[in-house]
């Protein structure tokens, strides 16, 4: 969020903006880091216009839009409306929409130079009115609208002609890498011609209306300078509506090609304070070149509206609180300042820090904070001048919106501690706030922060103090509000981060891990709470117990886990462990986590570690986790009997290969306690040791070996070792590895295990030799070097 008077980029963009404003698409409709509900808790809509909108802090080039799209469409509203009053319902709205803006479905790139058929049918109807004779459009349309009457001629003709000078001022909807290439309309009898209407001209609509489409043919024309001496001569005449604001934009554009940039930059200003519907545009389009540009276009100013104007956009680019200052000094009713007084909370709102942890340095752990400690780091981020500037206009409660200001003091005065003054703004700013569902919440969120604030330690008769706010944030915000248009995310989570602190200092690990567990991400390392075997006891009590207090309540509630996740995580611990009746036990538990079908065959051992392969390929029976454990039990059962040793080792070692992170069954283990990733490294380091030991497949691939009776069995046997041999290496090199940049290159492209030996120096005559050398390119290798 880097703000520059003179942004190279804007800069960048000056003479695109100057006629077509540039068609931009490559991000249009903003982005994710462009969201501030997770890291705001003042939200600009509730104090500022909607035209301001696009102006509000972001991350982007405008708030929630990301570029501007509507160069096409921006007035589309305004011109169906006035048509519509003017036509007196001489033609019904579909029609007046037709004729004004056609088919308004999306375009594909390959029909960009198709004429579109309103277009057409216009220019027909033009051609009936001046030739009396009849033809398809004027048979058509007849049946629909009067063609006899004269405001459907007029609006037939006007169209006519503002469609000659939509070929240069329309843009084309479709983003390109190639800049965009200024039309100009050359015609200089057709745009006479259109300036001797608008002289002949008496029906003040249309005169109006004409005024502009000359305006804007000599605007677009190879003589701009034109469009600014037929203003001159005639703004005085012209009502001061849109199309006049429209039309003075166009001067500004014209002064700015002309390298005029002061008193382009100020008439930008101008249409900035004056058309609301223009803010996006002017804004994007005030650039003074230097501070002298700037210095220039504020004497040019007139009033204190005017300068106000110039610092309103001023504001935007380079200094909030000096704008709101010099504002508040020249008119302090302004609606500038609402949006100006968002941008300056929103910035300072930036810099705090919520997570309640400090970073200690590359490579170093981050530091846990205590709510002492956090507070302190929070306060030294407050700029000491915003909050007086804020102070005083709060103060003098001469503001268009004192609530605003009351509102922000309060907020700014809880991050530096000021808890009881902040109370005293908070109900001073409840007598003037609007009876708006918005501004109620935005109220009754910055309340909640200041309480909870309050709280160093906690305590029964505090936590009361907090309990209905949470419920609202946790329960109630989440069902109604889906986007950004009010901000209860970051507070929501900042809440939740607060009580886990006070939690974890009382040494109560269960209620600090309900509230301390972030639900964002499913690339995730998991949970390593449950890696201490009496956290994981606790918890599963206190889930159990149905004699919860309201907080607790509250905590289970929003907690992203339930017992079914416990019980899974122990069942594949005890998997792991080779712990198989418990394991089931656990997984019946579960719900229907138990009937979760694998998606190879988790007893199948193949040659390649390929978990794609034997998930494409043919299975004649799929299980489900529960079935696969009770066939490993029945497997075992058989084993103790001595019954078929080898097949039944053999397919027991595949079964805990399987599940490992080498194997075809990594979605048993993958669950958010024990994490998620296609790399062993994405996983703490208890989990990592968990899913990368082969040690039981290798105790039953031993097994299998012993009590094979053929030298094929043997062959395979030995293979399958060395696999495990081969993860086993990999895991010592890299285990203790903590980043992938600091593995060093040792030179060894492999390595010959003890069953890659002995499978080639007793084996080899086997058929299941020649497959491994087929199938595994490392043992291939090692054969043939």
């Amino acid at each position: 969020m880097k703000r520059i008077f003179l942004n190279k980029l804007f800069l960048a963009f000056s003479t695109l903006l100057l006629f077509v404003y540039g068609i931009i698409y490559a991000c249009g409709g903003g982005d994710d880091w462009d969201f501030f509900g997770y890291n705001s808790n003042f939200t600009p809509e509730t104090f500022a216009d909607k035209s301001y909108s696009p102006l509000f802090l972001s991350g982007g080039i405008f708030y929630g839009i990301g570029f501007d799209t509507e160069h096409n469409s921006r007035f589309n509203e305004n011109i169906k409306s006035d048509w519509e009053v003017y036509l007196k319902g001489r033609a019904d709205t579909a029609t007046i929409n037709y004729f004004l803006i056609g088919d308004q479905s999306p375009k594909y790139y390959e029909e960009r130079d198709k004429i579109a058929a309103n277009k057409t049918e216009i220019e027909q109807l033009h051609i009936f009115l001046k030739t009396k004779k009849n033809n398809n459009t004027s048979l058509k349309w007849g049946k629909k609208i009067s063609l006899k009457e004269e405001r459907v001629k007029a609006f037939i003709e006007f169209l006519y002609l503002a469609q000659k000078i939509e070929t240069v001022s329309i843009g084309e909807d479709y983003w390109s890498y190639d800049p965009v290439v200024a039309k100009t309309f050359n015609d200089a009898k057709m745009i006479q011609s259109i300036e001797n209407v608008y002289n002949m001209t008496s029906d003040p609509f249309l005169k109006n209306r004409y005024w502009f489409l000359t305006m804007k043919a000599r605007f677009y024309s190879n003589d701009k300078q034109k469009a600014i001496l037929f203003f001159n001569k005639t703004e005085a005449f012209v009502p001061k509506n849109i199309l006049y604001y429209r039309a003075l934009a166009y001067v500004a554009g014209v002064n700015y090609q002309q390298k005029k940039y002061a008193i382009s930059n100020y008439i930008y200003a101008q249409v900035f304070d004056k058309c609301p519907q223009m803010r996006v545009v002017t804004a994007y389009s005030f650039h003074p070149k230097n501070e002298s540009d700037w210095t220039k276009s504020l004497a040019m100013a007139k009033n204190n509206d005017e300068k106000a104007a110039l610092w309103a956009i001023h504001g935007y680019y380079k200094d909030e609180r000096q704008a709101i200052e010099k504002i508040y000094g020249l008119n302090p009713k302004s609606e500038h300042l609402n949006y100006l007084a968002t941008r300056l909370v929103n910035s300072l709102e930036q810099k705090i820090n919520n997570s309640f942890q400090q970073n200690q340095g590359d490579n170093l752990p981050v530091k846990a904070q205590t709510i002492a400690e956090n507070r302190i780091e929070n306060q030294a981020k407050i700029d000491k001048k915003a909050v007086d500037l804020i102070a005083k206009i709060s103060v003098a409660g001469n503001t268009e919106k004192p609530y605003l200001w009351d509102m922000a003091l309060g907020y700014l005065q809880t991050l530096e501690g000021n808890f009881a003054n902040a109370d005293k703004n908070f109900d001073k700013a409840e007598k003037t706030l609007p009876k708006t569902e918005l501004a109620a919440n935005q109220l009754r969120l910055l309340r909640f922060v200041n309480n909870m604030s309050k709280i160093d330690k906690l305590t029964d008769s505090n936590v009361k103090t907090v309990l209905a706010d949470l419920n609202w944030l946790y329960q109630e915000l989440p069902k109604k509000y889906k986007g950004e248009e009010f901000r209860y995310q970051n507070a929501a989570q900042w809440s939740k981060n607060y009580l886990a602190v006070l939690y974890r200092a009382k040494s109560d690990p269960v209620m600090a891990e309900l509230f301390g567990t972030s639900p964002y991400g499913y690339w995730n390392a998991g949970n390593s709470f449950y890696d201490n075997e009496k956290d994981l006891l606790n918890m599963k009590a206190f889930l159990a117990k149905s004699n919860k207090t309201e907080i607790e309540q509250i905590g289970a509630g929003i907690y992203n886990l339930k017992l079914k996740d416990i019980n899974n995580f122990q069942a594949i611990q005890a998997t792991f462990k080779n712990k198989i009746p418990e394991a089931i036990a656990f997984l019946q538990q579960t719900d229907s986590v138990q009937y979760y079908t694998f998606l190879g065959n988790p007893f199948n051992g193949s040659i390649k570690d390929c978990h794609d392969c034997d998930h494409a390929a043919y299975q004649k029976r799929k299980y489900s986790q529960i079935e696969f454990l009770t066939t490993i039990k029945d497997m075992q059962d058989k084993l103790a009997q001595k019954e078929d040793v080898y097949t039944n080792s053999l397919l027991l070692g595949n079964a805990f290969y399987n599940i490992t992170h080498f194997g075809n069954g990594r979605t048993f283990y993958e669950i958010s306690i024990v994490g998620y990733g296609s790399s062993p490294y994405s996983f703490r380091d208890k989990m990592r040791e968990m899913i990368t030991n082969c040690n039981v497949s290798k105790m039953y691939y031993q097994k299998a070996f012993e009590a094979a009776t053929t030298k094929e069995q043997k062959a395979k046997c030995i293979y399958l070792i060395a696999k495990c041999e081969r993860n086993e290496y990999y895991n010592k090199k890299y285990n203790n590895i903590k980043r992938y940049w600091e593995i060093e290159d040792d030179k060894i492209n492999f390595i010959a295990w003890n069953g890659f030996k002995i499978l080639k120096k007793e084996y080899s005559d086997t058929k299941y030799y020649q497959d491994v050398i087929a199938e595994c390119g490392y043992f291939n290798t090692y054969v043939n070097q």
